[in-house]
């Protein structure tokens, strides 16, 4: 059995649920080391100082180290360096700071204050930590494919020795690692048939604009003008005030909503096994887990033919819940809530395919993976006492 210490310096959300998730079904010992998932640029800056020292206070030494995204891997290792410079350390990518989409506003959300415009330094953090780790893992293909699309044109941005060469290091070191599940936490009694009764619509992701909630409230306020009966529950992670354009939904669609804010987990598992269709309208989707979450409890999807979406799903349901643009939404939608039974056949077919995301299937392919690194490791310094 292995000791793997996982550096997590932004540990909420899906950070959080991954690496717990991981923790409860690894057959290694994995140790958290963690900070709350609060000011992300201080995180990224002087979450490494911190979690160094507390590294440094602890006697356990580890057979592997995992960072996450969100810690500078180059300062935590060099301010740890008498006790980490033989052990092997990946980065685990939930995410990055190269492709992570701009707002349209650039004076609101989390770039307002370089006014909507891309800080490289944050981006640069994340490619020094790729390089300074001896495997990097991302939580998708179109996450990895994305990331080294974007690479070469942003080292391009630096005068001179921008170390073009490393893009195809980098990859060469990159695989893919998906997030595992807990669909346990979601089980309950009675789960296999949604009951007949007015359609309930699920917005279970962050309220922000990567979400794009624009275009999810346009295909409601379509349907609505179609005559369609529904009911709505906006639920999903919510970062300070409420954006405007959730209010002024909640308003517009009046009766209509039957639930409104962050949801606990007992209401939360209600309300997915309650809900009849999940929708993303997101720009920005490096992996999917709420998404998952709500297949998983024989929700139907409607999702964009972009971005990970594609990889979620088996091919023989792109057709069904797959659209190109909004106005493809807005069909599919009215045609989901015209076609119930058709529409629980899908959600409960969909649910067995993703099963193959439980930790239970997933964490045997994180084991064997942090095995090889660590043996790998091993052979090296064998070669190269």
């Amino acid at each position: 059995m292995l000791q793997i210490h996982l550096i997590s310096p932004y540990h909420g959300g899906s950070h959080k649920a991954w690496a717990e998730g991981w923790q409860k079904s690894s057959q290694h010992s994995v140790t958290l080391h963690t900070l709350p998932d609060r000011f992300w640029k201080w995180r990224m800056h002087g979450g490494a100082i911190t979690l160094a020292r507390r590294f440094l206070a602890q006697t356990a030494q580890p057979d592997l180290l995992i960072a996450t995204d969100m810690l500078d891997l180059t300062t935590f290792l060099a301010l740890t360096r008498q006790n980490t410079g033989q052990i092997p350390t990946a980065v685990y990518m939930h995410e990055n700071q190269l492709t992570y989409p701009l707002p349209q506003d650039g004076r609101t959300g989390p770039m307002r204050r370089q006014l909507g415009e891309r800080d490289r330094h944050y981006a640069f953090i994340n490619v020094a930590s790729m390089l300074a780790a001896d495997q990097v893992f991302f939580n998708s293909r179109y996450h990895l494919e994305s990331f080294f699309t974007a690479l070469p044109n942003f080292l391009r941005h630096f005068p001179e020795y921008n170390e073009l060469n490393a893009v195809a290091r980098l990859r060469k070191k990159s695989t893919v690692l998906p997030v595992g599940i807990d669909f346990d936490r979601l089980s309950q009694e009675n789960e296999l048939q949604k009951p007949n009764r007015t359609p309930l619509i699920l917005w279970n992701q962050r309220w922000e604009y990567d979400k794009n909630p624009k275009a999810f409230f346009a295909a409601l306020y379509a349907a609505a003008e179609a005559g369609r009966p529904f009911e709505v529950a906006l639920c999903g992670q919510q970062y300070g005030k409420r954006p405007s354009i959730f209010n002024k939904a909640v308003k517009k669609l009046g009766d209509r909503i039957v639930h409104v804010g962050h949801a606990d987990l007992p209401t939360y598992r209600r309300l997915l096994w309650q809900a009849d269709i999940t929708i993303s309208t997101a720009h920005h989707e490096f992996f999917g887990i709420s998404i998952l979450e709500a297949i998983g409890c024989h929700t139907f999807p409607l999702l964009p033919n972009r971005l990970s979406y594609p990889e979620l799903l088996p091919d023989l349901y792109h057709e069904a819940c797959l659209y190109q643009s909004e106005e493809e939404l807005a069909a599919k939608l009215v045609w989901a809530l015209t076609n119930q039974e058709q529409v629980q056949e899908i959600g409960q077919a969909l649910a067995t395919a993703v099963s193959a995301y439980s930790w239970q299937h997933i964490s045997p392919v994180y084991d064997k993976a942090m095995q090889k690194l660590h043996q790998s490791s091993v052979a090296h310094t064998s070669e190269n006492p």
